[in-house]
């Protein structure tokens, strides 16, 4: 069914949480046979809510001034959390029975796992406390959408000034990323009280379930699976020793290349002197290029491209009103995903074609298959395996996006993968600061942001900035206020999909092999069960990074193009 026909009707709530009520009240009761058909039965709910869910929320991301879809996105603020905490209470009398295993045989043992793990992420006593945090993600979100800013005689979005941030000439550069810091500024005071409220909000949700900090709170609801806390330190400090001095040389590089020896922060986004890459046509064209790319590819991403195009499962015009980022999302009830992004004129266009269309892939892949809703991903860390490596093994077809640009592209992609991985543990890091300090004034806060600078990225200069020169630029990051401690998963994504990078050199046919089995596994298996069935090292072990990091520097260091 095309997008725009999709039907959307409120959940009937009372209806709804009284039939959780009693598929609980019967689970602690059921034998084997009736603990299937009471999981069955909550696969349905689970169908029908989310999907309405969705619908909702893709709705009022592609217009936050939409009154209607506005109301229903505060809907699903209010409610969500009591939908949650009615699935936990089934969750809790499944685990309670006797006869659970006959769900792990029939599906996968994992299922049973990521039970255990949600009943840890929410209690009743903290359903307000979940309201009030979504609706301060929301209003964040729609702050942040909110902008129009006045640059080159025009009325800007954040999205649509990205070209400008990217230009060739300093002057320009340099003015955009001050026109941009200028609305941050002017919403200074917005911003520091909208995560003040967070931070402590969260910090709260966590005492009252017993805990020190929200950062075990954090890490259950990311549902970390087979490891913790001490594995992604571990993790940040091979980055910072075997990651951050290659990055910093392949930087040297670049900056060199582009021609500039004071390097300051509105430099770093040039890959080259004469402009970045950018993909040739209209965003119709794009789209119609990214339909054949998948074509060539292979006969189950041929199939996928088809459902999304035919049914208008992209969403991609940036346009005032419209929420910013892109994402990724699915319409079980209609087994399809649905592509949300701003298309800006830049490489990340394209970027859109491979990394949003990763995840979309994943989910197209998996609804082929009889899997619950639980099951039907992984883990945010193995999510962005997918869409990550993709970027980078559907390579041999970029030329039809950048033409005779298509080696500038390659490098400036592989040097973004490296430099990304750095700016990524930073991300982490500092969540881990705020929320281990959950007192932290704005300042000191913009205090931590700026010492971690120096030690992820000594070669940013922010050459007294607005906005950034003080600290803020994390404001910009969207998963920081409304998805605390996801980043890190794109980096353990990342070092996955490089070492896919390196696995395409040798032979690009194994690699897509290896990849479409990875796929396949759906959610059935943890990050590192899934990693290790691709053949890959898992990112913990001690000098998996050194490798992965050297291999790639070196292509970048023997590739380079002007």
């Amino acid at each position: 069914m095309k997008f725009k026909d999709m039907p959307y009707q409120r959940p009937d709530m009372d209806t709804l949480l009284a039939r959780y009520a009693q598929l609980a009240a019967d689970a602690e009761q059921a034998d084997a046979q009736g603990l299937l058909d009471v999981f069955a039965a909550h696969c349905e709910l689970q169908v029908d809510y989310y999907t309405a869910w969705q619908l909702a929320s893709i709705r009022h991301t592609c217009d936050t001034e939409d009154e209607f879809y506005n109301g229903e996105q505060d809907f699903f603020d209010e409610n969500s959390p009591r939908v949650n905490n009615a699935v936990l209470a089934l969750y809790r009398a499944i685990l309670a029975n006797p006869a659970k295993e006959v769900l792990a045989e029939k599906y996968a043992p994992l299922l049973l796992e990521k039970m255990e793990v949600k009943v840890k992420s929410a209690t009743p006593e903290i359903l307000e406390l979940m309201q009030q945090e979504n609706a301060l993600s929301t209003e964040y979100e729609k702050l942040y959408a909110s902008a129009r800013i006045p640059f080159d005689g025009k009325i800007l979005s954040v999205a649509q000034l990205t070209p400008y941030k990217q230009s060739p000439d300093r002057a320009v550069r340099r003015a955009a990323f001050e026109a941009e810091g200028a609305f941050f500024d002017q919403n200074r005071e917005k911003l520091d009280d909208i995560y003040d409220q967070l931070v402590k909000n969260r910090t709260q949700q966590a005492r009252k379930m017993g805990y020190e900090n929200y950062i075990p709170l954090g890490y259950i609801r990311m549902e970390r699976l087979g490891y913790g806390q001490a594995e992604v330190e571990s993790y940040r400090r091979q980055i910072v020793r075997d990651v951050v001095p290659l990055a910093a040389q392949a930087m040297a590089r670049k900056l060199e290349r582009i021609g500039v020896k004071d390097a300051k922060f509105y430099d770093l986004n040039l890959e080259f002197a004469s402009g970045n890459p950018v993909p040739h046509g209209t965003p119709e064209e794009i789209l119609a290029a990214g339909q054949e790319m998948y074509h060539q590819l292979s006969p189950e991403t041929a199939g996928f491209i088809d459902l999304m195009m035919e049914n208008g499962l992209f969403d991609v015009l940036s346009r005032p009103g419209k929420a910013p980022g892109g994402y990724c999302s699915d319409l079980p009830k209609w087994r399809c995903p649905f592509i949300f992004s701003n298309f800006n004129g830049t490489s990340g266009d394209v970027d859109v074609l491979t990394h949003e269309a990763g995840h979309a892939f994943a989910a197209y892949m998996a609804f082929s298959q009889d899997l619950p809703g639980e099951l039907l991903y992984p883990g945010m860390e193995s999510c962005e395996i997918h869409s990550m490596s993709m970027e980078f093994l559907t390579s041999p077809y970029h030329h039809a996006f950048f033409k005779q640009d298509t080696d500038k592209y390659a490098l400036a992609h592989a040097e973004d993968a490296l430099f990304f991985l750095p700016y990524g543990c930073m991300v982490d890091e500092f969540q881990h600061i705020v929320y281990a300090n959950p007192e932290l004034t704005p300042a000191q806060r913009n205090e931590a942001w700026l010492e971690l600078e120096k030690k992820y990225r000594p070669w940013v200069d922010m050459d007294n900035l607005p906005f950034y020169g003080r600290g803020a630029g994390w404001q910009r990051q969207l998963h920081i206020f409304g998805s605390p401690f996801y980043y890190i998963d794109y980096c353990l994504a990342q070092t996955v999909a490089l070492q896919f990078f390196a696995a395409w050199l040798k032979d690009p046919a194994d690699a897509w092999q290896r990849y479409l089995a990875l796929v396949k596994k759906a959610g059935t298996l943890p990050y590192a069960g899934l990693v290790q069935s691709a053949g890959m090292k898992v990112p913990f072990e001690e000098g998996s990074l050194a490798q992965v990091a050297r291999e790639v520097a070196d292509w970048i260091a023997n590739h380079q193009v002007n």
